[in-house]
């Protein structure tokens, strides 16, 4: 019987190794699978390659994740913002690396990876110094640069509900990078706020297939709500 629930998010999580690439949805906190992501701090594997849309939020989330001295890379588009103070000072310290990749870029590398894609070739970024190194082409009178897929060894994201096969439904813009960094990823882990019996979800709602989720942990909207309740506190 297949059956991919797991009882707890530490367990989750348990053999994310040191020197991982994790992926990590979310479009700022929309989305932000925040309770696995404390469960990967507690869990205490460093020297992290974290490919996430922006460098984290205030100081939880991802924020406390770079707090924590456990990532040594970031791959993102968006790693400056009014609230991304704990990214701006290590990234300034030089205990960061950052890789910038334009946001249309980053979702098409995570996309190209799950698709089974070599690369692709885009005109973004041609001429400047995000294409150094970069193999370019002029094709059809316009220039274009190759960008490699991006590949994840493991892939936290957040989704509305599951069922013990892994399949996955998100609710409105929760959804933006989980379900192609499921399929870009050798193991994805989400958390759902209901898991549901088999049949349950409507196969035409399903956005990601239970083929590409290998872990499945509940986390009840409640718990969720009541988290963010005693941070504001």
């Amino acid at each position: 019987m297949i059956n991919k629930i797991f009882d707890s998010l530490q367990a989750a999580v348990a053999d994310i190794q040191d020197g991982a690439t994790v992926m990590i949805g979310g479009f700022g906190t929309a989305g932000m699978p925040a309770e696995l992501i404390d469960a990967l701090i507690a869990q205490g594997s460093k020297e992290l390659t974290i490919v996430n849309n922006n460098a984290g939020n205030g100081d939880t989330g991802l924020a406390a994740l770079l707090k924590a001295r456990r990532v040594r890379k970031i791959i993102c588009s968006f790693p400056r913002q009014t609230d991304s103070y704990v990214f701006d000072g290590l990234y300034r310290a030089g205990e960061v690396e950052l890789e910038l990749v334009p946001q249309g870029n980053l979702a098409e590398r995570i996309r190209a990876a799950g698709a089974g894609i070599g690369g692709f070739f885009t005109p973004t970024g041609y001429g400047t110094k995000l294409a150094e190194g970069k193999e370019t082409r002029l094709i059809d009178g316009r220039h274009y640069v190759l960008e490699a897929p991006l590949h994840a060894d493991f892939a936290l994201i957040k989704a509305y509900k599951g069922d013990r096969w892994g399949n996955l439904v998100y609710r409105k813009t929760a959804r933006n990078f989980g379900p192609i960094m499921a399929s870009a990823a050798k193991v994805a882990i989400a958390q759902v706020s209901e898991v549901v019996e088999l049949g349950a979800l409507d196969p035409e709602n399903i956005v990601t297939p239970g083929i590409f989720v290998q872990r499945v942990v509940e986390v009840p909207q409640a718990a969720h709500l009541a988290q963010q309740a005693g941070q504001a506190a």
